[in-house]
């Protein structure tokens, strides 16, 4: 039975603790000093460690947004719409309650300050789903296709960005930490009299890897590399190339400790640090070659490198800091744990996948602690055993093979004598391997048989919340892959209200005169013929559309070629 839409039952009036939870984005388990890494400058987040409780095996999804849905809603991704990162497959559906929405019934002010990545237009925008204050990016990352503000700036999307607050584009000043982490203390000081949930969701250290160059200097000279002759982990080598990418992303990730020493200090200066619970995590393993304290795999794999993170909650009013828990956990659990810290009912009527942490916090035992933890990736759509995995203490299988095949063409892992995934016992085990894959099984077509997964959400046109609406590339479904190729199918699905539009057609680079611009829908097509002189912007005036669901195709077809565009802008007039 699968429990759709979600819904919240009234919060108890008790006083309850402010909330900041920061997520970095590809900082791996070892970009920390904490986490032994021996050259990348982490002094307030170890400091901040030392005083937390620390989830030792804390997991979370290979990439990006399929965390963000999980750690939002408590509910693994594919119940929330969002299977990819884009491909049309990273907007959340608007009937998901998030944590913002949560928190918002015990009157907590909500914000949220740097990357959103589960949908950039209406209703599945951060402020259509519970914040107050929004200043975020567009789609996956700046500089990426789908952030249309930034894109074109190239080497330089980082700094001075036109960035999206409260819903509008805004002209920033600075480096993109910076001014979200600037965001989110303005934030916290104008609603320190009353409880605040804010989300520090910094960009960094994502590609492409733009960095002050103060912050860079202190790694220019270094050997990532280096450091570790006397240890046996397994480590894969790195290329010169590698080496450089680790120089910046280990000064991208100096600056985020920085504006974390900055958060610090402001919540000391308002007196707000013993009764703010703040978390500190990240959103799946790195995305390049660099030291992940010996684990396989990184960002995308289902391995201990793609999905192990580091995870730190402290609050000084309820906890005893500086505690190991080696108990799983996993970005599920963080909505029901903040429900029941902050006394508010969790969301009725929809499956929530994870627990409350608080007791293993506490001390005591859970019926829970040897779950069973689910891990999926591929492009797109979720593929049956292919870069799967279900793990349940002390084993894991991993699933990198055909959709049909044998048991034996699995892998299987014993984490507590094998931590960093060597040796496959599924010749050994295969007993134990045949059980957890008939869990595997279950649990894999009840969630690609979910609701928003069988009725993926839209994004709707020609609405007062949103008007003109946008659409990018990173929410374009079509041929595999969509990205910046000009000749590529692609669509975006819509929900339409009634009305007359403008409808204007950017494309990456200008498109030859004398062709057709051609925008089909459900019912009908519209085309315009082009002049002879090359263009990047074909607008098509007082256009009507009818009240209708479907997909919206546009290209420009000259000769041969059909161009895809790089962005659509629909204005309803009347």
């Amino acid at each position: 039975m699968f429990l759709f839409p979600c819904s919240i039952l009234s919060a108890q009036a008790q006083p309850p603790p402010n909330v900041i939870l920061v997520i970095t984005d590809d900082q791996g388990y070892g970009d920390l000093g904490i986490t032994g890494n021996p050259h990348v400058r982490t002094p307030v987040i170890d400091k901040f460690a030392k005083e937390s409780v620390r989830f030792n095996r804390f997991y979370v999804s290979p990439v990006c947004a399929p965390t963000r849905s999980s750690l939002m809603t408590g509910r693994y991704s594919l119940r929330t719409g969002v299977r990819d990162t884009y491909n049309g497959g990273a907007m959340m559906a608007p009937t998901e309650i998030t944590i913002a929405e949560m928190l918002k019934q015990a009157n907590y002010t909500t914000g949220i300050f740097g990357k959103w990545h589960l949908g950039d237009n209406y209703p599945s925008r951060p402020n259509d789903q519970g914040f107050d204050e929004s200043l975020i990016h567009l789609s996956g990352g700046m500089g990426q296709v789908g952030d249309v503000t930034t894109y074109f700036k190239g080497d330089s999307s980082y700094f001075n960005p036109t960035l999206w607050h409260n819903g509008k584009q805004q002209a920033y000043q600075g480096y993109c930490s910076d001014i979200f982490a600037a965001g989110a203390l303005d934030f916290i000081e104008k609603n320190q009299k009353r409880p605040f949930f804010c989300y520090l969701s910094f960009n960094a250290p994502h590609t492409p890897l733009q960095v002050p160059d103060a912050y860079y200097q202190h790694y220019k000279n270094i050997d990532p590399a280096s450091g570790f002759e006397k240890d046996d982990r397994p480590f894969v080598k790195m290329s010169e190339a590698n080496k450089e990418d680790a120089r910046k992303v280990y000064a991208m990730v100096e600056n985020i400790d920085d504006n974390l020493g900055k958060l610090f200090q402001k919540l000391d200066e308002l007196n707000l640090t013993e009764n703010t619970l703040v978390i500190f995590m990240t959103d799946n393993g790195p995305q390049q070659v660099r030291y992940v304290a010996g684990m396989r795999g990184r960002k995308g794999s289902v391995y201990q490198g793609g999905v192990r993170v580091p995870f730190y909650v402290r609050y000084p009013t309820r906890f005893v800091g500086n505690k190991d828990i080696d108990t799983p956990a996993a970005h599920i659990d963080v909505l029901p744990t903040l429900a029941e810290l902050c006394k508010v009912p969790l969301p009725k009527d929809c499956k929530i996948d994870g627990h409350s942490l608080l007791p293993l916090i506490e001390g005591k035992s859970v019926p829970w602690a040897n779950r069973s933890l689910f891990f999926y990736w591929s492009r797109r759509y979720p593929e049956l055993y292919n870069n799967v995995a279900l793990q349940k203490a002390p084993y894991k299988l991993v699933g990198h093979t055909d959709y049909n095949a044998e048991i034996t063409r699995f892998e299987l892992f014993d984490l507590e004598k094998d931590p960093y995934e060597q040796k496959n016992l599924v010749n050994e085990k295969t007993a134990v391997a045949r059980q957890l894959k008939i869990e595997l099984d279950g649990l894999f077509q009840e969630l690609v048989n979910s609701e928003n997964m069988l009725h993926p959400p839209r994004i709707e046109v020609g609405t007062p919340q949103e008007n003109p609406v946008i659409l990018n590339r990173n929410d374009a479904d079509g041929d595999l892959g969509i990205w910046a190729q000009e000749e590529i199918y692609g669509l975006w699905r819509v929900r339409v209200h009634e009305g007359r539009y403008t409808i204007r057609f950017k494309f990456i680079e200008p498109v030859p005169g004398n062709g057709q611009m051609i925008l089909e829908t459900k019912p009908f097509i519209n085309q315009i013929k082009q002049p002879g002189t090359p263009n990047d912007l074909i607008e098509m005036k007082d256009v009507h559309l009818p009240d209708m669901e479907g997909d919206l195709i546009p290209y420009y077809s000259v000769g041969s070629r059909k161009i895809f565009p790089f962005w659509v802008e629909i204005e309803k007039i009347k």
